[in-house]
C-alpha cells in the first residue's frame, strides 16, 4: 500500500491524471511518493487519506491502458515501415537535350537502346557513309515508393531523337571542290590509282625504241623515289544529300583527262616528227609516247597520229633514280714520224675504253620529263691510252680525237638515251657563259636551220670519222668550209627550234651514228 507526504501532492496526482501525460512525466511525479509498511490498516487512514488512495489506483489503471494503446500503436507503426521499405525502388529520371521525358528502371537500357539503334541506322545506310546523330541524354536517380516507369515511351521519345546524317568526303584540289566521294578509303583509293596509272605510262614509255640506237647503250636500272602531286590535295568531311556523291571512276577520268577531247591527224606527204609538233605546238615526245609504234622517227603519209595533249586536273610528279653504266672513251696518244705519209697510221698499243656509274635524277610530271640531272659519277674501270703513230704532215682541220667540253663550267640538263619516248642523241647543257667553242679541230660541213626540231645549228666534221653538231644557237658566227681549231668559238647558246629552254643540245657522231656524248668527256 502506498500512502503520499501530503493532502497536496495527492491532489497535484489527481490533476495531473486528467491530462495527457508522459511517461517520463509519471515516473517523476511518482518518484516523489513514500512507501510505507503495509501493516496499517484501513481504519487508521483517514477519510481523505482514503480518497487519495483511491485517485491513485484510478490513476494506475489508467496508466496501464495508455501504454497498452502505445504498445499497439508502435507495434503498427513498426509493421508500416517495414511495408513501406520493402516496396520501395530505384528509379532513374531520363532527360534529353536537358528535357526530362520519363523514367526508366535502368539506365543500362537506355545506353543499350542508344547503341542498337545507332547499329541498325549504320547498317541500313551500308550504300553511304553516315555519322549518328544522338541527342545528349543524362540520368538523375530516385528512391521511390511503388512508382510505374515509363520505360516504353522514353524509348519512342529517344528513336525519333536519334537519326542517321550522310557523310562524304569532299575532294579539293588547289582550294577547289572538284567532287565529292563515299568516304575517305574511297577517296584515298582513287588519288593511289592515279598515281599507278602515272607510274604504268612511265614505264610504257621505255619500250619505245630507235633503229640507230647502239646497243651498247642499254636503258639502265630505274628506283622510283617519289610520287606526288603538283596541287594541293585535300579531303574534307561534309554532311550531304545522298545525290551528292560522284562515282569514283567518271571522276578519275575527268582529273586525267581534263575531259580533253583526242586530237587524231593523218600523216601527209613530206611530214616529220617534228615537222607536226611544230604545226600543232606540241612537244616530240608527247607524238613518241603517245604513238609507240614509230621507229627511227620515221613516218609514212596516210599513217594516223595520235596528239591528244591531255590537260589533267591533277598532275602527278615522279622522281626516278636511274643508274648507269656507260662506256669512258680512251684517249689516243699520237707520235708524229716524218718517214709516214700523211694520213696513214700506225698502232703501237692497242686503247680500251673505261667504265663509269652514273646516277641520274630523272623529273617527270604526267610522264613527260621535266627535268634531268647528273647526281653522280663513279669510275668503275679506268680507260687505257692508245698509243699511234702518225705521220707529222697534218691535214688542216684534222681532229685529235680527244673532245673538250663545248661549254665552259656547264651543267647537264639532260643526258644521253632514251628519256623521251625515243632516243635522245647527245646531252644538253646549260652555263651562265653562253659562248658555243669547237670540241675538237674540224671543218664546218653545215651551219643553218634545217628546220628538224635543231633550230640553229653547227655541225663539224674532224675528218676522222667524228663528227659534232651543236644545236639549238640563238648565234651562228662560223660558215660552211671553214676550218676551226678546238676551242675556237663557233656560235652563242639560244632556245630556237624544238627547245624548252636556254641550252646546247651537244652530238658526237662515230660513222654518222650518234655515240654518248659523255663517253669523251670526263669532269
Amino acid at each position: 500500500m502506498t500512502v503520499f507526504k501530503g493532502m497536496g501532492w495527492a491532489k497535484k496526482l489527481l490533476d495531473k491524471s486528467k491530462q495527457k501525460l508522459s511517461k517520463i512525466q509519471l515516473q517523476r511525479l511518482t518518484a516523489k511518493m513514500r512507501v510505507i509498511p503495509a501493516a496499517l490498516t484501513k481504519e487508521q487512514l483517514t477519510s481523505s487519506t482514503h480518497k487519495a488512495y483511491k485517485a491513485v489506483i484510478l490513476h494506475k489503471w489508467n496508466i496501464a491502458k495508455t501504454v497498452s494503446v502505445l504498445s499497439v500503436v508502435t507495434a503498427v507503426v513498426w509493421s508500416g515501415n517495414v511495408y513501406v521499405e520493402a516496396n520501395m525502388a530505384q528509379i532513374v529520371h531520363v532527360s534529353i537535350n536537358g528535357q526530362e521525358v520519363g523514367t526508366v528502371k535502368d539506365k543500362s537500357s537506355v545506353e543499350q537502346f542508344v547503341a542498337a539503334k545507332s547499329k541498325e541506322l549504320i547498317e541500313s545506310n551500308s550504300d553511304m557513309h553516315v555519322v549518328v546523330k544522338a541527342p545528349e541524354v543524362t540520368f538523375t536517380d530516385e528512391r521511390v515508393f511503388m512508382v510505374e516507369t515509363s520505360d516504353q515511351e522514353v524509348m519512342n521519345k529517344l528513336g525519333t531523337a536519334i537519326f542517321a546524317q550522310p557523310v562524304g568526303t569532299e575532294l579539293v584540289i588547289d582550294g577547289k571542290p572538284v567532287g565529292i566521294l563515299k568516304d575517305q578509303a574511297t577517296a584515298s583509293l582513287m588519288l593511289d590509282q592515279i598515281k599507278s596509272s602515272a607510274v604504268e605510262k612511265k614505264k610504257d614509255s621505255s619500250k619505245v625504241r630507235v633503229l640507230s640506237a647502239t646497243p651498247s647503250e642499254p636503258v639502265g636500272e630505274v628506283e622510283l623515289q617519289k610520287v606526288d602531286f603538283v596541287q594541293q590535295v585535300e579531303l574534307k568531311d561534309i554532311p550531304i544529300q545522298p545525290q551528292d556523291m560522284v562515282n569514283p571512276e567518271e571522276l578519275r577520268k575527268k582529273l586525267e583527262t581534263g575531259d580533253v577531247q583526242p586530237i587524231k591527224y593523218v600523216v601527209e606527204k613530206g611530214d616529220c616528227v617534228s615537222c607536226v609538233a611544230k604545226k600543232f605546238n606540241i612537244p616530240k615526245q608527247i607524238i613518241y609516247q603517245n604513238n609507240p609504234w614509230i621507229v627511227d622517227d620515221m613516218i609514212k603519209a596516210g599513217q594516223q597520229l595520235d596528239l591528244t595533249v591531255l590537260q589533267p586536273t591533277l598532275a602527278v610528279r615522279t622522281v626516278e633514280k636511274l643508274i648507269e653504266q656507260q662506256e669512258i672513251q680512251y684517249d689516243t696518244e699520237y707520235q708524229k714520224d716524218d718517214s709516214m705519209r700523211l694520213g696513214t697510221d700506225q698502232t703501237i698499243k692497242a686503247g680500251k675504253n673505261g667504265l663509269k656509274k652514273v646516277i641520274i635524277l630523272v623529273t617527270k610530271i604526267n610522264g613527260l620529263m621535266i627535268e634531268e640531272t647528273v647526281q653522280n659519277e663513279e669510275i668503275i674501270q679506268e680507260p687505257v691510252k692508245a698509243v699511234v703513230r702518225k705521220g707529222t704532215k697534218v691535214i688542216k682541220g684534222e681532229g685529235s680525237g680527244k673532245f673538250a667540253w663545248p661549254v665552259v663550267s656547264s651543267s647537264i640538263s639532260s643526258t644521253f638515251g632514251y628519256r623521251w619516248g625515243a632516243l635522245h642523241k647527245g646531252v644538253d647543257l646549260t652555263s651562265p657563259n653562253k659562248n658555243i667553242m669547237a670540241s675538237d679541230n674540224g671543218k664546218v660541213v653545215y651551219a643553218g636551220n634545217k628546220n628538224d626540231g635543231y633550230g640553229n645549228m653547227v655541225i663539224l666534221d674532224h675528218l676522222n670519222g667524228y663528227k659534232t653538231l651543236y644545236g639549238h644557237l640563238s648565234r651562228i658566227d662560223v660558215t660552211v668550209g671553214k676550218i676551226v681549231e678546238k676551242g675556237e668559238k663557233i656560235g652563242f647558246m639560244g632556245s630556237t627550234g624544238d627547245s624548252t629552254g636556254v641550252h646546247l643540245h651537244f652530238e658526237v657522231q662515230r660513222s654518222n651514228t650518234p655515240e654518248n656524248p659523255l663517253k669523251y668527256l670526263n669532269r
